[in-house]
């Protein structure tokens, strides 16, 4: 994969004149500001990200203010974005800027690195964004294009691939300009070098592009060797409703599927629902309304939910500390709930 020069220039001149430059995160550049719209955009596209950043910084628009804020709050402010481990590397990384870096960012990639929830890509881009300083980032939407540009035969996961392609990266980022060129590489990779029908014709590359030489640039980047099917989990979720229309919210584990938000009691698909409610909460079952089954996928499996709804003749149940709690339905819409779970309550009459 050798080199090719004039190719930053084009880039940069393509942006100019076509670049996005009216995004929420491009207003006011600072390190924090950057760092929450790449968290955010991590697996998530930019229409969705929009209505949620403005919402985050208009809460926390400051280190500080994450920092002092409560894990459920920002959760809340998350949900539905999913990925939730993203929201609790930041919080912790809020606090760790605030008690040991005087709440300012460091000023290289190694330091950013060191923060929770940062690698090398997303901490070059906050510096080089926010701060001018030459460091490369390698993103999917960079990867694709350079993969394309160089037609590299052979799947970027692999970590002799992904050094190359960071070097070639590495050498294509100008001294000058260095924040633009990072946002031109992702807004070329997501406007015109897309996955699907990508623009060939109006890219500023096409002249050295050699996977366009080859009529078919999609194959490239190369795909990751399939993997076996995704298994399969079932459970059962139950919304526990008491006289006073109050949902019953358990909060998940920190760790894991879910972790610190609050979500619905649940149980094998084989239990017995009311037999499960009288022993786990020592109360008894009035009524179980069976609700829509559906499967939600994650990145590794798929879960076959089936929620259903118990009212409850009394409210004084038998629980676990503060792990469980009553919610009037408004608070409960206000969690940091799964994206299900809000779902299943968002559909309740």
């Amino acid at each position: 994969m050798q080199p090719v020069e004039n190719f930053a220039p084009r880039v940069l001149a393509w942006f100019d004149e076509h670049g996005r430059k009216s995004l929420p995160w491009q207003e006011n550049k600072t390190p924090y500001r950057v760092w929450i719209s790449e968290i955010m955009l991590q697996q998530t596209q930019v229409t969705t990200v929009i209505p949620y950043y403005h919402k985050f910084m208009t809460s926390f628009p400051t280190v500080e203010a994450l920092a002092d804020a409560e894990q459920d709050d920002v959760l809340a402010h998350w949900s539905g974005l999913g990925y939730y481990a993203r929201a609790r590397n930041m919080h912790k990384a809020a606090k760790m800027l605030v008690d040991e870096f005087d709440s300012e960012f460091p000023e290289t990639v190694e330091g950013v690195c060191e923060l929770p929830g940062i690698g090398r890509s997303t901490a070059a881009a906050i510096l080089s964004i926010s701060r001018g300083v030459q460091a490369a980032i390698l993103d999917g939407n960079v990867k694709r294009v350079l993969a394309r540009f160089h037609a590299v035969p052979t799947w970027p996961g692999e970590k002799k691939t992904e050094n190359a392609m960071w070097d070639l990266a590495d050498y294509y980022m100008p001294s000058e300009r260095c924040g633009d060129y990072t946002q031109a590489m992702m807004d070329l990779g997501a406007t015109l070098c897309t996955r699907s029908k990508p623009q060939c014709l109006i890219c500023p590359l096409q002249s050295d592009c050699q996977a366009r030489v080859t009529q078919d640039p999609t194959q490239f980047p190369i795909r990751k060797p399939k993997k076996a099917a995704k298994p399969e989990k079932s459970i059962q979720l139950l919304v526990l409703t008491n006289q006073q229309g109050q949902w019953l919210l358990e909060k998940r584990p920190s760790t894991g599927i879910w972790g610190g938000l609050w979500s619905l009691p649940e149980l094998a698909p084989e239990e017995s629902v009311v037999l499960h409610i009288e022993q786990r909460f020592a109360t008894q079952v009035a009524v179980v309304t069976p609700l829509s089954s559906f499967r939600h996928t994650f990145s590794h499996y798929h879960l076959d939910i089936s929620p259903s709804q118990i009212q409850i003749a009394d409210t004084k149940l038998v629980m676990e500390g503060d792990k469980y709690q009553w919610f009037s339905q408004q608070d409960a819409m206000e969690q940091g709930l799964p994206a299900p779970v809000r779902s299943i309550l968002a559909n309740i009459n």
